[in-house]
């Protein structure tokens, strides 16, 4: 069984509970409240910045010509998605760019941001990219979760299709294969923090959405 099977097969409760939130089932059928996607967009706005350096500092810790250019385009691919499916989204609920520039990243994003950054500045390479494999992974997979009993009317159609479809599905493979061969070369105790670092990720990436749901915000 390749690493990246064993690692998901160990935090597969987390991904069903991920599906199973109100937050994916009501935006798969459209009914997900138009305050909820609102704040859910502004946060992932936020998060992409952070995700994309997570991403450029992982380029530059890389080992191979090979995979520092794979992790480069996947930190300006994230800043693609935020000028491209973000800036609909944001004409559609009228977030301007002032109104944006005025929110600040909500607790939860704010602790995976950090998350992200921290292991990408201090962990081993093979850790950094296992941090970085649950925002691929767990979104390829709730998207065509979500797919495949979305009708063309949902309201939040374009979203789906971004991470339902083939160009994604290509990226989240990439990463995929280069944690197998990153686990390949690693000794038993950097296997086990690659794990411990792929459950974090996941287990934020089910904080994001809740919080998004709730609409929190800083109690102060």
């Amino acid at each position: 069984m390749a690493f990246s099977d064993t690692i998901w097969n160990k935090t597969s409760d987390v991904y069903r509970e991920i599906v199973a939130m109100p937050f994916n089932k009501e935006l798969g059928e459209g009914t997900l409240s138009p305050a909820a996607f609102r704040h859910y967009i502004v946060q992932d706005a936020h998060y992409l910045e952070g995700f994309s350096r997570a991403l450029a500092l992982a380029a530059a810790r890389a080992r191979t010509a090979d995979q520092i250019a794979m992790l480069a385009n996947s930190a300006a691919g994230a800043i693609q998605v935020e000028r491209g499916l973000h800036a609909n989204y944001f004409k559609m609920f009228g977030v301007s760019a002032a109104a944006f520039a005025a929110i600040k990243p909500s607790p939860v994003c704010d602790h995976y941001v950090s998350f992200l950054v921290r292991v990408a500045a201090t962990e081993d390479f093979p850790v950094v990219v296992s941090a970085l494999l649950p925002c691929f992974w767990i979104y390829m997979e709730v998207g065509k979760h979500i797919h495949r009993s979305s009708s063309c009317q949902n309201p939040y159609r374009a979203w789906i299709d971004a991470y339902a479809g083939a160009e994604f599905e290509t990226a989240v493979r990439r990463m995929i294969a280069l944690v197998d061969v990153l686990a390949n070369s690693s000794s038993a105790s950097t296997r086990a923090k690659m794990q411990s670092a792929f459950r974090h990720g996941s287990m934020l990436e089910w904080m994001f959405w809740d919080s998004a749901y709730h609409q929190r915000e800083w109690p102060l």
